[in-house]
């Protein structure tokens, strides 16, 4: 309900500008990984961490933003890059699991990670229209081989 809750509430707050509203999922990915314990019964030590870190971090905000503005930008976008290297590798290994929408899966990250912009819509969208449309043909293709078997 939590997760619900949040979205819903950012779903209606972000045309406001409340789109961060939302709990971190990135967060909650890596909490529920290997990494975070071998025993699944015992990984929500990771999430109660995460969870005092970011009040240590709200409370020293000012403090860590300060720091961070310190350093060069593209050392900090590398940082983070790599944070997030395990969480999108085990995503994209997750999405291309399964055979069935492999292609679409493909498509979809391929044009987001391209970064188009297209009628100054981002590639976020673009990506989920390219992936929504090898969906669409390969459900063509299925119903037209019916139609012809």
């Amino acid at each position: 309900p939590v997760i619900a809750t949040t979205g819903v509430a950012t779903t209606v707050l972000a045309p406001f500008g409340g789109f961060a509203l939302n709990l971190a999922a990135i967060t909650a990915a890596i909490c529920m990984g290997r990494e975070a314990h071998p025993d699944p019964d015992r990984r929500y030590t990771a999430a109660v961490s995460a969870g005092v870190f970011y009040v240590v971090i709200g409370l020293f905000g000012a403090a860590v933003a300060g720091f961070f503005a310190a350093f060069p930008q593209e050392l900090v976008l590398a940082i983070a890059g790599l944070a997030l290297l395990g969480t999108i590798g085990n995503g994209l290994a997750t999405a291309l699991a399964g055979e069935r929408d492999r292609e679409a899966a493909l498509v979809t990250f391929l044009v987001t990670a391209s970064g188009l912009t297209l009628f100054s819509v981002g590639s976020a969208f673009w990506g989920l229209v390219g992936g929504a449309l090898v969906i669409g043909l390969r459900l063509l293709h299925v119903r037209l081989s019916r139609r012809v078997a």
